[in-house]
């Protein structure tokens, strides 16, 4: 029963195709005639063009307007499936139009959710500020009406005792870090000083010295000597006065020094500490004024060069006598 109805369901499509063109060639064949019977009339109205009054030509228009209105429109036979077709042709045509509207509304839309996340990370930004800025203006607010409730006199006392807490936090942290840089200058920086005080090789180069091998000294070629025996205690203890000078307390008793207070290593730090707080105090009573902060150094030592390399200390651009500790908070000399 299906396939007899599939069947009968084709035939009767086919037959409806069939009527919808035999339709489509007649009418195509009386418009034909009809095109054909204007060019002619056309031909034969421009042999008389010229004789034909505005009146005339009025008179035509008007009747070939009022002929074409009353005229039938051209309509399909009933079952013809002409309009299905031009549904059809249609509705493709406004699916095609409307992917392609699609297609170039894409990119605006991609552009379009752009702006809006960047609009509203503004608007996140804007609130965020604006809440800052609210509670700003409550703590402003509670300050001024604090400071309206109380004498200056009770103003002042209160800034004194701000003031006296704040120098006592500097005294601390400045005692903490100058335990700090001396215990750097003992432990890991004296020894590299003393050596290349002593002919090694330059701050941070060798970084592992021991007392044993500054007593040894260093090789014409920076290296280290080699040898078991002990260099005569008052030979070292003279070389010692003779690059950092004799300790306090011991300028009378030269050679019996103790080596853990007379070494190379405690020289070569003690003149380091000398020359840091000399440059500190300097630079203090100098009061930013950066030609009346250099310190006259009696030779260009070690400990010197380490701070201009470090950038900490700089050389005056005449004299290499002269020494001063580097302002941060001002600029580097040219």
């Amino acid at each position: 029963m299906e396939g007899t109805s599939g069947r009968v369901g084709d035939t009767l499509h086919r037959t409806n195709m069939d009527r919808t063109l035999r339709e489509l060639r007649r009418v195509k064949e009386e418009t034909e005639d009809a095109l054909n019977h204007l060019r002619a009339s056309a031909s034969q109205s421009r042999v008389t063009h010229a004789s034909l009054s505005d009146l005339d030509t009025l008179e035509i228009l008007t009747k070939a307007h009022r002929d074409v209105a009353e005229s039938e429109p051209f309509l399909p036979l009933p079952g013809s499936v002409l309009p299905a077709l031009l549904a059809l042709r249609k509705t493709h045509e406004t699916i095609v139009q409307s992917n392609e509207h699609m297609g170039s509304q894409a990119a605006s839309l991609e552009q379009v959710n752009r702006r809006l996340e960047v609009l509203r990370a503004d608007m996140k930004e804007q609130l965020a500020l604006q809440a800052a800025l609210e509670k700003r203006v409550q703590s402003l607010r509670k300050g001024l009406e604090n400071r309206m409730e109380t004498t200056p006199e009770q103003r002042a006392k209160e800034r004194i005792a701000e003031l006296k807490k704040k120098k006592s936090q500097y005294d601390m942290d400045t005692s903490r870090l100058l335990k700090l840089l001396n215990s750097f200058i003992d432990d890991q920086l004296a020894p590299m000083l003393a050596a290349e005080e002593l002919g090694g090789p330059v701050v941070g180069d060798m970084m592992e010295i021991d007392s044993e091998e500054l007593s040894a000294g260093f090789s014409a070629k920076g290296k280290l000597k080699k040898g078991n025996a002990q260099p005569d205690e008052d030979k070292r203890q003279r070389r010692i006065d003779d690059i950092w000078g004799p300790a306090q307390g011991q300028q009378d008793q030269p050679g019996k020094r103790k080596r853990d207070q007379g070494d190379e290593a405690s020289a070569a730090g003690a003149e380091m500490r000398n020359l840091t707080e000399q440059l500190l105090n300097q630079l203090m009573e100098a009061d930013g004024d950066s030609s009346a902060a250099y310190v006259k150094i009696p030779r260009e030592s070690a400990s010197a060069r380490f701070l201009v390399r470090s950038k900490v200390a700089v050389f005056h651009p005449r004299d290499a006598t002269l020494l001063r500790l580097v302002d941060f908070g001002r600029e580097f000399d040219e």
